[in-house]
Parts: C-alpha cells; sequence; structure tokens
C-alpha cells in the first residue's frame, strides 16, 4: 500500500553531490528526502582528491578539519625504471599558501570516507540518507512532483517542490527526462581496485611503465586507510579477473615483481572512460547535478570536486526560491555551472592524453579555485572594473583583525547561509539591514580592521566600495557608493 509523504526537496543519490546539497539544505532549515537506491553507504574510492576550492567549501560546511584528520596529503610519485631502479618526484606543484588562497594542495581521502564525515555532519544536523530507496517514477504536473519511491517496506509516494537528481552517470531521472548527455567515449577502459597488498611501501605512488598504456600501473596508498589503490588500463574488451588472485596475477606480469600480493579485494572496478555532459542542467521543476550531469576521466581529480561545487552553488538558491525568491532563480545554476563542467571536461580530457604518456604531475589548472561566474546574470559591477578582483569571481580570503581586538579570516565572516557585505570606508548607515544579509565595514568606526592591508590587496578596493558576497563564497556585486541604488535593487531581487 502506497503512503504519501510530502517535502520540499527530493534528492535521489547520496553521493558526494548530494550529500552536499543536503548538508546545504539542513542547515538552512529547508524539508528535504536524501535517498539512494542502494542498500548500504558505497565502498570504493573512485575519487580520492579535494582540491583547494572544495576545502573552502568543506570549512563552510563545517568537516575541513574532519577530512584533513581522516586523509592526508599526496606521496610522491615514483616511476620505477626496468632495471628495478626508480626516481621520485611530486604528483603536485610544492606551493605555498598565501593570504587570500590559505589551502594550496589538494588533500588524498578515499570517497568513502569524505561520504563518511559528511554523513557525520548531516547526523548533526538532524538528517539522514534512506538507503535501499529507489525512485521508480515521477511527474512534473507544474506546480510541483509526484514522485514514487520502493522502500523495503513497499512502495511510497512523496510529492516535493523539486526533484535532485544526483543519481550518477547512470542517472534514471536524466533517462526518464530523455535529456541529452553529449560527449564522446575516450576509447580508455581501466581498472581500478582497493586492496590490501604486501610488498610495496607507503611512502609513494608506485607506478611502472608509465609511457605503455599496454603495461602501464599504478599503485598508491590510500591515506588514512591500510589500503592501496591500483589503477591500471586494460583491453577494450574481455572479462578481466578482479579478484584478488587476478589482481596479483596482472602485478606481477606489468611490474615484473613476484613479491607484490594482493591480500584481499575492498572494491573494484573495470570501466571505460566517458566524457559527457548532459544538455540541460535544469527541467521544470527537476534538476541535475554531479554525475547525473556530467562525467569525466579521472585524470585530474576533476569530478568529485566538481560535483560538490555544483550542489553549493545550488542549495542557496533553491533554499531562496523556496523562501520566496522568483524561480527564474533556479535557471542560473545551469547557466552558471554548465560552463564549467565544459571547461572541466576538456582540462580532464588534456590531462588524460598526459597521463597516456605517463605524465602525473599536476599544477594550479586542477585547484579550482580560478573558476568564476563573470558572464553570470547575477553579477553587478558598477562602474566596471579593469583590474583586482571582479564581480563573479571567487571571493578570497584575507587576516583582517576586529575592532574588539582579535584576528580572524574574512572566510570566518563568509561562512554560514547567510550573504555578506563588505563595505570599505564607508557610511553604514547608507545601507538598510536585512534578514540573511550580514554587514561589516572597514575604516573610521568601522567593525573590521585592515592593519595588514591584506583586505585591500585582495579585492583593490577605494574609499566608498561595496562588496557583495553571496552566499556560495563567490563576489555578487561591487559598486561604488553612488550606485547604492542599484545594490539595494539587486539586494530586493535576491534577499525576500
Amino acid at each position: 500500500m502506497s503512503e504519501r509523504h510530502a517535502t520540499d526537496v527530493l534528492i535521489c543519490g547520496a553521493g558526494a553531490a548530494g550529500l552536499t546539497l543536503a548538508i546545504d539544505l539542513a542547515r538552512r532549515g529547508v524539508r528535504f528526502r536524501l535517498i539512494d537506491r542502494i542498500d548500504e553507504p558505497f565502498r570504493g574510492s573512485r575519487g580520492k582528491g579535494i582540491q583547494p576550492r572544495t576545502q573552502e567549501i568543506f570549512e563552510d560546511l563545517g568537516i575541513l578539519d574532519r577530512i584533513v584528520a581522516c586523509g592526508g596529503v599526496y606521496p610522491p610519485q615514483r616511476k620505477y625504471r626496468s632495471d628495478g631502479s626508480y626516481e621520485d618526484s611530486n604528483v603536485v606543484e610544492p606551493r605555498e599558501p598565501t593570504p587570500a588562497e590559505p589551502y594550496h594542495i589538494p588533500l588524498m581521502i578515499p570517497q568513502f570516507l569524505t561520504e563518511r564525515v559528511m554523513r557525520e555532519r548531516l547526523a548533526e544536523l538532524g538528517h539522514a540518507c534512506e538507503f535501499g530507496c529507489e525512485l521508480i517514477g515521477f511527474e512534473d504536473d507544474g506546480d510541483g512532483i509526484s514522485a514514487r519511491v520502493m522502500t523495503k517496506h513497499g512502495e511510497q509516494s512523496i510529492r516535493a517542490r523539486y526533484l535532485i537528481g544526483a543519481d550518477g552517470g547512470r542517472s534514471f531521472i536524466r533517462h526518464a527526462l530523455d535529456v541529452g548527455f553529449s560527449g564522446k567515449t575516450l576509447g580508455v577502459r581501466a581498472v581500478v581496485a582497493d586492496v590490501l597488498l604486501t610488498g610495496l611501501d607507503r611512502c609513494a605512488w608506485h607506478t611502472f611503465n608509465s609511457d605503455s598504456m599496454e603495461t602501464q600501473i599504478g599503485v598508491c596508498p590510500l591515506a588514512g586507510t591500510d589500503l592501496f589503490q591500483i589503477q591500471a588500463p586494460i583491453a577494450l574488451e574481455g572479462d578481466i579477473d578482479l579478484s584478488a588472485l587476478g589482481l596479483t596475477a596482472m602485478v606481477a606480469e606489468r611490474t615484473g615483481r613476484k613479491d607484490i600480493r594482493i591480500e584481499s579485494v575492498s572494491w573494484a572496478s573495470a570501466y571505460n572512460m566517458n566524457a559527457r555532459l548532459a544538455d540541460r542542467y535544469r527541467i521544470g521543476r527537476v534538476l541535475l547535478v554531479g554525475d547525473a550531469a556530467h562525467i569525466h576521466p579521472p585524470t585530474g581529480g576533476q569530478g568529485l570536486n566538481t560535483s560538490v561545487q555544483d550542489a553549493y552553488n545550488l542549495g542557496w538558491k533553491i533554499a531562496a526560491v523556496i523562501g520566496g525568491s522568483l524561480d527564474a532563480l533556479l535557471d542560473t545554476y545551469e547557466e552558471e555551472r554548465r560552463p564549467v563542467a565544459a571547461s572541466v571536461l576538456g582540462l580532464s580530457t588534456k590531462l588524460l592524453d598526459s597521463a597516456k604518456r605517463g605524465e602525473v604531475r599536476r599544477g594550479r589548472e586542477v585547484h579550482q579555485l580560478d573558476i568564476g561566474y563573470l558572464a553570470s546574470s547575477l553579477v553587478l559591477q558598477k562602474p566596471s572594473r579593469n583590474s583586482g578582483v571582479l564581480a563573479g569571481d571567487r571571493a578570497p580570503d584575507a587576516p583582517i583583525r576586529g575592532a574588539g581586538g582579535q584576528w580572524k579570516r574574512l572566510f570566518d565572516l563568509l561562512a554560514g547561509p547567510h550573504w555578506t557585505l563588505l563595505g570599505y570606508d564607508v557610511d553604514r548607515d547608507r545601507v538598510r539591514p536585512r534578514v540573511g544579509l550580514r554587514v561589516y565595514t572597514f575604516g573610521t568606526h568601522g567593525d573590521l580592521i585592515d592593519e595588514r592591508g591584506h583586505f585591500k590587496d585582495a579585492y583593490a578596493v577605494s574609499r566608498g566600495d561595496w562588496v557583495l558576497v553571496r552566499p556560495d563564497g563567490y563576489i555578487g556585486a561591487i559598486v561604488a557608493s553612488h550606485e547604492l541604488a542599484a545594490l539595494e535593487d539587486y539586494l530586493d531581487r535576491l534577499l525576500q
């Protein structure tokens, strides 16, 4: 017998994208259900790199320190020569943090540990994922979504205002809506496996035959675990033995070593690499996020990070619309995020070509700190600027001092579900207080002190400038004091 349940948002898929969205909605007080058709949490590690921009997001969501504690940094890459000698090199280009960019290198943490931390955070906010709950049908009648799900206790009906497809590359929701998934299969098939093994130490990412796609293999210790991850290209056709014995034989054949033994396999997969992008991200009251909207080759550690940032972009917007903002705000999700995915697909494919030549080293291009929304319809900039950050850019961090004398980071003020307005040598009283907006000012009688000039350097502000930062840490508007009417109109439109 079917029961009917009402909620604001039904999220299908409890991977990194679905969990990010759930955490963001939970802290905003939005009603939602998070479901996943699998019976228990995913136990593999398709993604293991957390890029600096995603680290900033995780800090805002309250989980970064736990992520760092559960993971670690990437080990050096150890390239073995045919005679058994080797050379070590950095996978990640060494780089020091700066006041504007406090996180400077990717972290390594297996995906199953990342998602475990996220589920813990969700539980702290009073919510949980419903595993073993599969979406089997839905209808958008214009006023809401009528969904049918199959649970362990039978079929259930759910009425929701919005449906979120976070259900992976084979997305049931995307297929049901007949949304095109443009792109191509990249002609590379690979094995990835999380295993317990003996015969290799954990101080390096061991790579053999890196210049040959036929015999190449990498064995990387997974930070925070006793596991190693095996990655190896394989023939496009044919069955692959993913058992401990089968993988031991593959490792022996490709490394020429008999001392490396796979003791057990935690998770393994043989897959074809694809680069695909959904033709649309929004269809009425249904929105696609993460792998349901784009799939990437694993090179450069972009897939999971792009998925998290999709959800982070969408969370505040869907909460605002539920709170009374115009529904058209949700159109900016596709407007902003689809071009990012297209660009990342190009980068991942380029890096795959490098990997085929045995080149693993990654630089700033994978950190995702330079991603922005300068062409977004949500950008307001008056007058126009020719230097410094622009409306649509990521908001930089900066060490500052409060008027009470204590040091803090600008990110401390931005953290949370609110908008933040920063005035530089301005008259604070000229901006009307609003629910959901926090206002801080630098200068005479200001509550912040830019003692070392880091804020001025990062934002290139002049006297009388106002900088409005969106809830997702991007600059929505930069206006001079004589353009405050435009800023007030902007705030009236987006803050209800």
